[in-house]
């Protein structure tokens, strides 16, 4: 079973997992020490599950990482992705404001015996803010397509009418994952620290089994403690 599938079958349970706990250590590697503890404990099994521990408990613990892991790769490129459209959106949209100033300028010089086309020229002149510059986009290249002879009159270059069209759909794709849920509210996040959650319960449980059957025995003691924790002290 590779992570994807084992999120799939457990995605019901962590949907539901009703506890939401925050990572007090980096994902990956938790993942990592969960996966060491599964195989540390499945050859103390006999000894664990004579203390009460269920074979469950410790089969389970190699699913739930994965599905963690999964859940993990879900919300890094959902974070990810949001910083590239940012860093797309910083890229292009002067661009945008740029064509948008164009065509006005362009039209209000075409129109200038229209008043009525020269009244939604200035609507466009109106607003503010970035989707309002996207909207203005496409609103003025369907004016201009409308009255593409008066624009050829004037000699003005009406492949601009297509390209504003187009980088308004752009804009706004770009706009909508730049302007995402953010990181801390985020619907990916929240299913990770679920998975997170649904893992650290399993963990926590086979660990506190060894430490107590192996509080002894120091050689197979160690493989149920917090490595991160305590290499970082």
């Amino acid at each position: 079973m590779n992570n994807k599938e084992a999120f799939d079958a457990l995605k019901p349970n962590i949907v539901e997992e009703k506890k939401v706990l925050i990572p007090g250590i980096p994902v990956d590697v938790f993942n990592q020490e969960a996966e060491n503890l599964h195989y540390w404990a499945l050859d103390d099994k006999d000894r664990l599950i004579g203390r009460g521990l269920t074979e469950e408990m410790i089969l389970c613990l190699l699913p739930r990482t994965k599905a963690c892991r999964h859940a993990q790769g879900l919300w890094f490129k959902e974070r990810h992705a949001k910083q590239e459209a940012q860093l797309e959106w910083s890229e292009k949209a002067p661009g945008g404001y740029e064509l948008r100033d164009g065509l006005i300028d362009e039209f209000e010089f075409a129109f200038h015996q229209y008043p009525a086309l020269l009244a939604r020229v200035d609507e466009a002149k109106k607003g503010n803010g970035h989707a309002d510059m996207i909207q203005d986009l496409t609103d003025l290249a369907l004016l201009g397509k409308d009255n593409v002879p008066l624009l050829t009159a004037t000699n003005c270059d009406v492949t601009i009418l297509d390209t504003a069209l187009n980088l308004s759909d752009e804009l706004a794709r770009i706009l909508a994952i730049a302007n995402g849920e953010k990181a801390e509210d985020s619907s990916a996040k929240l299913l990770r620290d679920k998975a997170y959650t649904y893992l650290k319960e399993a963990v926590d449980e086979v660990r506190r089994v060894g430490r107590f059957v192996f509080k002894n025995e120091k050689a197979r003691l160690v493989g149920y403690q917090h490595n991160y924790s305590n290499s970082h002290r």
